[in-house]
């Protein structure tokens, strides 16, 4: 009876080692396809959009392009492919968790839920939810749309907060999910709907972007609270790590800055007593 427990037992060990001895984690697999792929949003800006040659650039695309070279240096490589993936609200946690992609870079929330699925790197911003409106409809608060439809990206965490906000004021409004923000801007331009909701940048975005100067305005309450992070496999400390080095050390030099100028310091300038406490916090030492 000893002998078949000891066997068991060796059984179980040998096997353990020859699991622990395989290759794995997203480091090693880069190493191996000298590829990192970046997950990405088509409709994000400034976060994570394609520009007129149909190149994603963005606030988070340069945040991954700067931990992209600290992953080349780590492992040694004299080149490393940059290789894009693009993905939506709705499966771009997904991408990451299957492995179609080695890091997901928009603006998506970290959220305790989201955790049960992928892991995230340190915040990258802090942001909020509010409410994209033609200026006529007189919308600056969710009180106002009583009686009223109001869009929203399918599957985000906007889409449950302003659920939930809407129940727990009593405040009777129909709330229409979309695939993505510009087919929210889409009902507003068509009557559909008298909001859209969304982070707040985005929606500055968005009314930037916009053909007709003035033609869209932005509602004065923000109703959530929205910590931007860049999401990764789930238990892959190493990966993480070097991630977070990457971000630190931008946080650690100023170079923040720079990247916060070129994709905001059109829309309001310098960057909220908030955000500045975050890019403090995390901009760690070795």
């Amino acid at each position: 009876m000893q002998r078949g427990v000891f066997a068991v037992l060796a059984l179980v060990f040998f096997c353990s080692q020859g699991i622990a001895a395989e290759p794995g984690g997203t480091l090693d697999r880069i190493k191996s396809t000298g590829t990192f792929t970046i997950a990405h949003r088509e409709e994000s800006p400034p976060f994570s959009f394609v520009d007129e040659q149909k190149q994603p650039v963005g606030y988070a695309i340069d945040l991954c392009l700067r931990i992209a070279k600290a992953v080349k240096d780590q492992l040694g490589l004299a080149e490393l492919d940059i290789r894009y993936v693009a993905v939506n609200s709705e499966n771009r946690l997904q991408t990451v968790a299957d492995g179609a992609a080695d890091i997901e870079c928009g603006n998506t929330t970290n959220t305790l839920s989201r955790q049960q699925m992928v892991d995230f790197t340190n915040t990258i911003f802090i942001t909020g939810a509010s409410l994209l409106a033609r200026p006529e409809s007189n919308i600056t608060t969710l009180a106002d749309l009583r009686g009223k439809a109001v869009t929203v990206v399918e599957g985000t965490t906007t889409e449950k907060v302003l659920t939930e906000r809407l129940k727990r004021e009593l405040i009777d409004a129909s709330v229409v999910t979309v695939k993505d923000h510009n087919a929210g801007v889409e009902a507003l331009e068509a009557g559909k709907a008298v909001a859209h909701a969304g982070d707040q940048l985005v929606l500055i975005g968005l009314a930037k972007a916009a053909k007709k100067p003035g033609h869209f305005a932005l509602a004065s309450e923000v109703f959530s609270y929205e910590p931007y992070a860049l999401a990764v496999r789930r238990n892959d400390a190493d990966f993480r790590l070097v991630a977070n080095r990457a971000l630190a050390q931008l946080y650690r030099s100023g170079e923040i800055g720079e990247i916060y100028k070129r994709w905001f310091g059109d829309w309001g300038g310098k960057p909220s007593q908030l955000l500045l406490a975050m890019f403090a916090l995390n901009a760690l030492p070795e």
